[in-house]
């Protein structure tokens, strides 16, 4: 029985347009059960436990940020946490594909609904023969988001007809923290170009060659599609 695993994230309000959070982006992780990353897994775990956070939830935006639980981590601590999921993202093997809306122009939650409905239907048709592919597609989403909920669960139930959904912990599954990475990546990624990135972003990154060349190019070869 083939089965493919897809772990959703999200990274934004899905809401007007706010200054500071004029994106919303939407991470699909893609993992071909016939592919064994219970290795991947193990190395991640026994990281983290190294450094004295076993089954550590990592949100990388507040980690970077030292924001809420990170609070009190000092910067080399800080690193090594993020520093244990993006190696475990770079090398296990799964792949990736984001959602990107620009809301400054989409202000109405409507057309925010709109815009995201179009994007995924247009990667879920592009994608279609080779998703039909598998018996079994289970999505897991944490339903943080009522309305990308539904959005998810309609579309991929037109889609397909081997779908299940299946409601997660962040904590309970590593490539949920993957997707959450992605997200956070991608977000860095189009703040580059823009030269927006934050004081606290370059900080942690040591500048902006440093983000785009040790973290942005490795992270693009796991892209769907690539």
């Amino acid at each position: 029985m083939k089965e493919l695993s897809i772990f959703i994230d999200e990274s934004g309000d899905f809401g007007g347009y706010e200054p500071h959070a004029p994106y919303y982006i939407i991470t699909l992780v893609f993992h071909d059960q016939s592919n064994n990353i219970a290795d991947d897994i193990a190395k991640l775990r026994n990281a983290m436990t190294s450094h004295g956070m076993p089954e550590y939830t990592v949100h990388a935006g507040p980690l970077i940020r030292r924001e809420g639980e990170y609070e009190y981590l000092s910067f080399p601590e800080r690193k090594k946490v993020f520093h244990c999921l993006f190696h475990f993202v770079r090398l296990a093997d799964i792949t990736y594909h984001s959602i990107i809306i620009e809301k400054k122009n989409h202000v109405e939650k409507i057309e925010l609904n709109a815009r995201i409905s179009k994007q995924l239907s247009r990667f879920l048709n592009e994608n279609l023969e080779m998703l039909m592919q598998y018996d079994r597609i289970a999505v897991y989403y944490d339903y943080g988001q009522l309305e990308l909920t539904n959005i998810l669960v309609t579309l991929f139930n037109s889609f397909l007809n081997n779908v299940e959904f299946k409601k997660v912990r962040p904590k309970d599954y590593k490539l949920f923290q993957a997707a959450d990475m992605f997200c956070t990546l991608e977000l860095l990624a189009i703040k580059a170009e823009a030269k927006m990135l934050s004081n606290s972003e370059k900080s942690f990154f040591l500048n902006e060659k440093n983000l785009r060349r040790a973290y942005l190019k490795a992270i693009q070869t796991k892209r769907f599609g690539k």
